[in-house]
């Protein structure tokens, strides 16, 4: 992949005051785990109530967390001023998802003007070991940061 730049300089403190706004990544326990152009890294502990019937964090959970991660990921290539929202996405789930931990990681494959695409995977951790478990094609659009109407 060639490299990438951010276009706003402050971009990692704008993605990090943006995720802290976020009442649902807040209310399952995602945290940043990385911050740098053109990728995104989200980790959620596993938790009870995240849990669907078989005892497997639920694939609803999973793919917003992804999305955010790519989100994140296509923000931080957008000039001071711009954010993101998801246009569509398309998630695959892989294996069932057990374990300690939800690694997300969005990755931008192409930022443009008017949309930009992107890649993420989770893994779910346990015990130091990674298996992949869900991956998520995104496309984000841009937007000028203001009040979105109703």
């Amino acid at each position: 992949m060639p490299e990438v730049k951010a276009q706003d300089q402050d971009f990692e403190l704008h993605i990090r005051t943006s995720f802290g706004k976020q009442s649902f990544m807040r209310a399952i326990g995602a945290e940043l785990s990385l911050v740098s152009p053109g990728e995104v890294g989200i980790v959620l502990p596993f938790r009870e109530d995240l849990l669907q019937q078989h005892g497997f964090l639920h694939g609803a959970v999973i793919a917003a967390v992804v999305d955010s991660a790519c989100g994140y990921a296509a923000r931080s290539l957008m000039p001071h001023g711009t954010t993101v929202m998801t246009v569509e996405y398309k998630v695959n789930f892989l294996a069932p998802a057990a374990g300690d931990e939800l690694v997300a990681r969005g990755r931008v494959l192409r930022s443009g003007r008017k949309l930009s695409v992107c890649y993420g995977e989770a893994v779910a951790r346990a015990a130091g070991q990674e298996k992949l478990v869900a991956v998520l094609m995104a496309t984000m659009i841009p937007i000028t940061d203001r009040p979105l109407s109703a």
